[in-house]
């Protein structure tokens, strides 16, 4: 990844793909820790599953506040992405997904505390590409939306492997997987932060704000 090649890719188009964010034996290695800890608690995978708009079937997903690995993946790459993006950045909430061959995601709008955020690829069974698309043009008044594809809106597409993210304003750019997965299932983080003092700053820590200090 070329630090200042996806910085201006992310200032001047409102997203950049980031080859090779993580090494992908991190990655994996993230995913079977994942799934042995929760073996160890007894808690199947798909009693995770849940419904939503964007989907056309149910998915696993796990949220940082039930893994707090996730949570400190989270934290731990505010610096980062601060960096990338150029702003002075709190993080908000983080997400795991599995998708199953033949899932889309529609397309769609994020809400306030995805003003910046990144679509991590962990692992997939198969090693098939599946991209992830993405709007050309900036919206300035967000909305909710799940819409089958981007009708006569320009998008890219950004094919990823293990370890890639795609860096993106999850709030004003549309974006979705509008192609079937052809992968029999694959493993997604996703990361959201907003500006420290920008119009969404309120979602900081998706409303529950650490304490100011601690005392031992």
């Amino acid at each position: 990844m070329d630090l200042k090649s996806a910085s201006n890719d992310y200032q001047n188009l409102g997203y950049a793909l980031l080859d090779k964010f993580i090494p992908p034996e991190v990655a994996t290695g993230f995913l079977a820790k994942m799934k042995s800890d929760f073996a160890r608690s007894q808690v199947d995978f798909e009693s995770l599953k849940k419904e939503s708009p964007l989907l056309h079937q149910a998915a696993v997903e796990i949220y940082g506040y039930h893994y707090a690995p996730m949570t400190t993946f989270l934290w731990g790459m505010t610096p980062a992405i601060q960096a990338l993006t150029g702003c002075d950045l709190q993080p908000t909430y983080s997400y795991f997904r599995i998708y199953r061959k033949g899932d889309i995601l529609r397309v769609h709008l994020d809400r306030p505390s995805c003003e910046h955020s990144v679509s991590l690829l962990l692992a997939s069974s198969d090693s098939l590409p599946w991209a992830f698309d993405i709007g050309n043009d900036k919206v300035e008044t967000p909305k909710s939306m799940a819409d089958e594809d981007f009708a006569d809106r320009p998008f890219t597409s950004l094919e990823m492997q293990a370890g890639d993210a795609v860096l993106y304003q999850g709030v004003h750019r549309h974006h979705g997987r509008i192609v079937p997965n052809p992968n029999r299932w694959s493993a997604h983080l996703f990361l959201h932060w907003v500006e420290k003092t920008g119009a969404y700053a309120d979602a900081a820590f998706d409303g529950q704000r650490p304490p100011a200090s601690v005392d031992f």
